[in-house]
């Protein structure tokens, strides 16, 4: 008995050691500044349609329309259009009212990929080079279309992500959502940017080219998580993503942990969802080269940074609590987690506020391991965020 525990305990820890090393590697490369991807500013103006799911989205989505109306980039050039699923019929009329496309839909069963597939129906597929994909509680600066259209410019890009931050640091939760934020986005995408792998896709903010976005959007069949599934598509085609760490969208970050235990079920499993639809292709990939579609597959397979960081500091207490000799490598890999995390922070969030947030690390672990264990029914239904911050 006792030998088959060994073998447990070093399976795990190969196991958890390589999630951990997964995330140091991108951890430092995040840490070097990356050319831009646009070094001079594009000579044509392509055509936009800037695409904005709203379910019940009353409270934020006049200011997010407001704020891509503010662009300083030609009228004509660009179309913003809001599918309205579920508002008030008061939000509809002052909708109306701006100078947008308005699709108003009435679905049973709402999900993002019904109503982004509503609007690109609605929409002359010939009238538009490139598709913005902006969330409803999203605020873009007056110079985002021109940057992302400066992107579009460079020969061979055909998708890019754009750096979201918080809007808003309210509350403790919500300063812990933004730094989790930014860890992703230096892991994920500018440490993927800076070794040369695709950045990852992020559900808002990101652009494509048009008829690529069309296709590969309508035979997603996707509950919650529709870019997961786009981006396992679009890799597994060999379409690089690439990032652009200078062009922010500001986005709502969870306030409560009432709304971080939904939102976050939400994305565990449609993580889970894309892999296993997706795993069968994996071999192919390999033979072929497609290395950034194998990067992709082994992050909807890996544990979230707050169940490793669980796990692994649990299992060196017990360690330690059983005088087990084992617990020196077992701490040895949680130092080089919490270093990996750390280097990840941006500079302006280190702060006494980040302590803080912090302590509600536990509490965000037990949320989500209890969502380890609600994953099936979450992926049959479409589970909405309430959105809606003071001052916004």
């Amino acid at each position: 008995m006792e030998h088959l525990l060994h073998i447990f305990d070093w399976f795990l820890y190969i196991l958890l050691s390589i999630n951990v090393a997964y995330l140091l590697v991108y951890s430092l490369a995040s840490l070097r500044r990356g050319k831009p991807l646009a070094s001079v500013p594009a000579r044509a103006c392509k055509r936009f349609a800037v695409l904005i799911a709203a379910y019940r989205e009353d409270a934020v989505i006049l200011s997010t329309v407001h704020a891509c109306l503010a662009q300083d980039y030609p009228d004509d050039k660009y179309d913003v259009t809001v599918i309205s699923d579920h508002m008030r019929p008061e939000t509809n009329a002052a909708l109306s009212s701006l100078p947008i496309k308005l699709l108003q839909v009435d679905f049973e069963k709402s999900t993002n990929t019904k109503s982004l597939k509503a609007a690109l129906e609605y929409l002359d597929k010939a009238a538009y080079d490139v598709a913005l994909i902006i969330d409803a509680d999203n605020i873009i600066a007056p110079s985002y279309l021109s940057e992302v259209n400066d992107a579009f410019a460079v020969p061979g890009v055909r998708v890019v992500q754009t750096h979201r931050v918080a809007k808003n640091l309210n509350t403790d939760m919500a300063y812990l959502d933004a730094v989790s934020e930014e860890i992703n986005n230096s892991i994920f995408r500018s440490g993927h940017a800076n070794l040369g792998m695709s950045a990852a896709l992020i559900g808002s903010g990101m652009a494509f080219d048009y008829p690529l976005f069309y296709d590969a959007m309508m035979s997603n069949t996707s509950v919650g998580g529709f870019d997961r599934v786009l981006e396992m598509k679009l890799l597994y085609e060999g379409v690089h993503f690439h990032y652009l760490p200078d062009t922010f969208v500001k986005d709502e970050k969870i306030q409560q942990a009432n709304n971080f235990y939904q939102q976050r079920r939400r994305w565990l499993s449609a993580q889970y969802y894309s892999f296993f639809e997706f795993a069968g292709r994996l071999l192919p990939a390999i033979r072929d080269g497609k290395w950034d579609f194998c990067d992709k597959l082994y992050q909807q397979i890996s544990f979230s940074r707050v169940l490793l960081l669980g796990f692994v500091f649990i299992i060196s207490l017990a360690h330690s609590l059983c005088a087990s000799p084992s617990a020196c490598k077992w701490w040895g890999i949680f130092i080089l987690l919490l270093s990996a995390l750390a280097l990840a922070i941006p500079r302006k969030y280190w702060k006494w506020r980040l302590l803080k947030a912090v302590c509600w690390v536990p509490y965000s672990f037990l949320l989500m391991l209890l969502n380890l264990f609600r994953l099936k029914e979450a992926n049959k239904r479409f589970i909405h965020t309430v959105h809606g911050v003071d001052g916004y």
